[in-house]
């Protein structure tokens, strides 16, 4: 890690950007969208967009923003699988050209949806964040060879082709749910054709779900999991959760929670599963 921006606690290790610049970003406009075509990010007619973040967390050139729609009412589970795959690919574009770079570690791809979570424009989009190291979360992950579960019995919700989804069995969240490949795939761009219809089709079927769950757009953080440059055989898996126990109302984490680094979750994950599982799609 470099940059005097990048600080480390001395007692627990905890990596901490300081990012004071992003304290000027624009929050949620109310009329003229930056990501709508005509707008400041998009002034010429596009399907998918991929472009640097005026108000990068990292260095400038290892943050970009991903528009996957030009509709600005839409969501990425509104889009059709066409749309949807479009948006993996882009993806898949991207991670290839951040990681060509030398001092490029770890790409995460990410996506912020609703205002709980953070995100500070309505308009559908994602982030890409290129990192010189491999984040301690992923680190721990991959140290631990990660890998599906072999049964998630009743907490599999969904399974489309070369990939399926369920719920975590230690959730720290109300809603945590996993969608993986069946077969280890190192990294997004390494998807087949056939793998990112897949993918598309069970992210469309997962995020509809948890929409038709609480009747209403689920907040939520969704995020992939891939292999660094340094360690290219890890199986990818992509994380969804959302702060949301009931429609509306949002489980926050706690004094007890931050204090220790445990965690109470007033959410069953096997009836959450149940709930999901009840929904056709």
């Amino acid at each position: 890690m470099t940059g005097e921006h990048v600080r480390r606690d001395p007692h627990l290790g905890t990596v901490v950007h300081v990012v004071a610049k992003r304290q000027s970003r624009p929050n949620r406009p109310a009329d003229d969208c930056p990501f709508c075509i005509g707008g400041l990010e998009a002034p010429e007619p596009y399907l998918t967009l991929a472009f640097k973040n005026r108000w990068p967390a990292l260095g400038d050139e290892n943050c970009e923003v991903i528009l996957y729609s030009p509709d600005h009412n839409s969501q990425l589970s509104l889009l059709g699988q066409d749309a949807v795959r479009a948006v993996i690919d882009l993806w898949a574009q991207r991670t290839d050209a951040l990681f060509a770079s030398p001092d490029v570690e770890f790409v995460l791809v990410f996506e912020n949806r609703g205002a709980s979570v953070g995100a500070t424009i309505d308009h559908p989009h994602g982030q890409i964040y290129a990192f010189d190291h491999l984040p301690e979360r992923q680190k721990a992950l991959f140290d631990a060879q990660w890998a599906p579960e072999p049964d998630p019995g009743g907490r599999l919700i969904a399974r489309h082709g070369e990939w399926q989804a369920w719920v975590q069995s230690a959730p720290v969240h109300p809603v945590s749910l996993v969608i993986a490949p069946i077969e280890r795939r190192s990294n997004i761009s390494s998807l087949t054709p056939t793998s990112r219809d897949d993918l598309a089709r069970i992210l469309i079927d997962v995020l509809n779900r948890c929409d038709k769950m609480f009747g209403a757009h689920m907040p939520y953080m969704m995020w992939i999991n891939q292999a660094p440059k340094s360690s290219p055989l890890e199986w990818m898996h992509i994380e969804i959760v959302s702060p949301w126990r009931d429609t509306g109302v949002a489980r926050y984490i706690a004094a007890a929670e931050v204090a220790t680094g445990e965690y109470f979750n007033p959410v069953d994950p096997d009836e959450l599963a149940l709930r999901l599982n009840s929904l056709d799609q």
